[in-house]
C-alpha cells in the first residue's frame, strides 16, 4: 500500500457558515468534486455524521467511461467537515476541511490522506490532486456568484 497527503489552502468570499453549509450538503459535491456525477442514500440519522453514496465517473482516452461508487461518511465539528472515502480496489481516502473567517470570507484548508494499492496510487493521488484543486475553484466561483445575488437582493 502507499499513502500520499496532499494539502491545499485557498480563500472563498463567502462566511464560514455558508462554507460549512455547502460542505455538509451531499448533493453539493456534484460538480463541486468534478468525479462525481451523482449522490444517494443520503443518511443523517446519526447525529453529526451523514452518510451518502456517491458515484465517481472516470474516463479513459475520451471514450470508456467507469462508474464507480463510492460510500462517504461526513462528519462535522465545530467549523470543520471530515470524513473518510471508501473505494472499490482498496482506495481509501481521509479528507477535512478547516474553515476559519478571513477577512469578509473564509480560508480554507484542504487536506486528503489517500491509502491505495501500490498499482493504482499513481493514478489514485493524480486524480485526487486534480479534484482538490478544481473543487477550490468551483466552492470560490460558486459561493461568490451566491453572495453577488444575495447582495443584489
Amino acid at each position: 500500500m502507499s499513502n500520499s497527503v496532499l494539502t491545499h489552502a485557498f480563500h472563498v468570499d463567502a462566511a464560514p457558515e455558508k462554507v460549512f453549509e455547502h460542505l455538509t450538503t451531499p448533493e453539493s459535491y456534484i460538480g463541486l468534486s468534478p468525479l462525481v456525477v451523482a449522490v444517494s442514500d443520503v443518511d443523517r440519522a446519526e447525529p453529526g455524521v451523514i452518510r451518502y453514496t456517491a458515484v465517481e465517473r472516470f474516463r479513459f482516452l475520451w471514450i470508456f467511461t467507469h462508474d464507480n461508487p463510492i460510500d462517504v461518511a461526513l462528519h462535522t465539528d465545530g467549523l470543520s467537515v471530515y470524513g473518510e472515502v471508501r473505494s472499490p480496489g482498496r482506495v481509501h481516502m481521509a479528507y477535512r476541511f478547516d474553515l476559519e473567517p478571513d477577512g469578509t470570507g473564509t480560508r480554507v484548508s484542504d487536506r486528503l490522506d489517500l491509502t491505495a494499492p501500490w498499482m493504482l496510487a499513481g493514478f489514485a493521488a493524480g486524480q485526487a490532486r486534480k479534484v482538490q484543486l478544481a473543487r477550490a475553484r468551483i466552492l470560490a466561483e460558486r459561493l461568490s456568484t451566491a453572495q453577488e445575488g444575495a447582495a443584489r437582493d
